[in-house]
């Protein structure tokens, strides 16, 4: 498959990229409103992944572009771009493709940050509401520490919920999520669900700001 990641060069997209660049054969498009700044990422992931594996294929474009030629579009943008994003790649998504939305809106204060979602009631359904009717919407790597995931000696043994209304485009996620070494991909119902998913990432977040010895915090159901 042709993954393409818009906003790929921020902590997230870096993150998935390189562990989709080392665990898995998918074609890696990065995505960027600047198409220089994705193809310096580019190089910067190619070096990253040198000694982890021996072939990689990964390539820069700007962001309409990269969702114009993927079967899956990962929004690795922050909250507060995403639904301009979605609208300004509209018219490159169709039926085929599945968007992907791992954002959660969050706000700090002294005490740590707190979920707070828009007024649709979660990132992922603010989405879907701004996505063409007909591509699926899929909300999952949610609670996964950007840290963690772009430190390739980092070993995972996490968790990551997907929510989604299309049980196909579900499928494929969940698939896509268990190429990951370490990662485990967890069905956890409709859109409508995606609140109660995304308000586990201030919660881990704060576990990590109040307790010295965790860093990168993860969930694991058992």
């Amino acid at each position: 498959m042709r993954i393409a990641l818009l906003g790929g060069t921020g902590d997230i997209g870096e993150g998935l990229a390189l562990r989709f660049g080392r665990d898995t054969s998918h074609e890696l498009l990065i995505g960027s409103r600047d198409p220089e700044k994705a193809r310096d990422a580019v190089a910067d992931y190619e070096a990253a992944l040198e000694d982890h594996t021996d072939s990689v294929d990964i390539k820069g474009f700007v962001n309409e572009m990269a969702a114009d030629r993927a079967d899956i579009v990962v929004l690795s943008v922050p909250p507060y771009h995403v639904g301009d994003t979605v609208e300004a790649v509209a018219d490159n998504l169709d039926s085929d493709t599945v968007l992907v939305t791992p954002a959660v809106g969050m706000k700090g204060d002294e005490d740590g940050l707190h979920y707070h979602p828009p007024s649709t009631g979660s990132v992922t359904e603010l989405v879907a509401e701004r996505a063409p009717d007909e591509v699926p919407v899929v909300g999952a790597f949610h609670n996964l520490a950007a840290g963690a995931l772009a430190d390739l000696e980092t070993d995972l043994d996490l968790d990551t919920l997907v929510v989604a209304d299309d049980d196909t485009a579900r499928d494929t996620v969940c698939n896509l999520a268990r190429e990951l070494e370490g990662l485990r991909a967890l069905e956890a119902g409709p859109l409508a669900n995606a609140a109660e998913v995304e308000s586990v990432t201030p919660l881990v977040i704060n576990i990590a700001k109040y307790n010295d010895d965790m860093h990168d915090v993860g969930v694991k159901w058992i």
